[in-house]
């Protein structure tokens, strides 16, 4: 498996080419994460603001120029050392072969992510694929984990949502903090 920026290899040999969303990834995107569930899906106006204003903190994988996957993600303004993964999005025919682990890496390499300790996202309790990708990810970086209630079945959602687990990874060490891009 290749390591750089464009041009990396999934575990299939299947070209990916990773890069930062723009305002026209964003009517692409919005079919992705409908093709995802349980992903909740937003306007593709959302995943237009996701592209644009949140294309420092986000990435594409394409496949031929087709969108493969998509992360988004956002510093939180409180804590600026702090990543915000908002939704992590992979086509059905690049699933199970370490795109959203790769998304993930490369993201925080970015360098607006130069001085992020923590990784955060919220999970459904019944949202296994996420569960894994994100507990790998802190074994791989040597971090803890916490977890805790973020908004909850009825208090938040009125009963028309599972309730969101947030769960929080880091700090990263200096020995486990992935290496910054140039």
């Amino acid at each position: 498996m290749k390591d750089e920026r464009k041009g990396s290899t999934l575990s299939s040999q299947v070209a990916v080419d990773f890069s930062k969303p723009t305002a026209e990834d964003g009517h692409a995107v919005n079919r992705l994460i409908a093709e995802c569930s349980p992903l909740d899906t937003n306007s593709v106006y959302c995943n237009l603001l996701q592209c644009s204003h949140f294309s420092q903190t986000s990435i594409c994988a394409k496949n031929d120029g087709l969108l493969a996957g998509f992360t988004s993600g956002y510093l939180l303004p409180a804590s600026p050392n702090t990543l915000f993964i908002w939704q992590v999005a992979v086509s059905s025919s690049f699933r199970g072969q370490g795109l959203a682990t790769q998304m993930l890496h490369k993201l925080l390499r970015y360098p607006n992510c130069q001085n992020v300790e923590y990784l955060e996202t919220t999970i459904t309790d019944s949202n296994d694929a996420s569960w894994s990708l994100f507990l790998n990810l802190a074994r791989h970086l040597s971090a803890t984990t916490e977890t805790s209630e973020m908004f909850e079945n009825e208090n938040h959602f009125k009963g028309q949502h599972e309730t969101e687990k947030s769960l929080r990874i880091g700090p990263f060490t200096k020995r486990f903090k992935p290496q910054r891009l140039l």
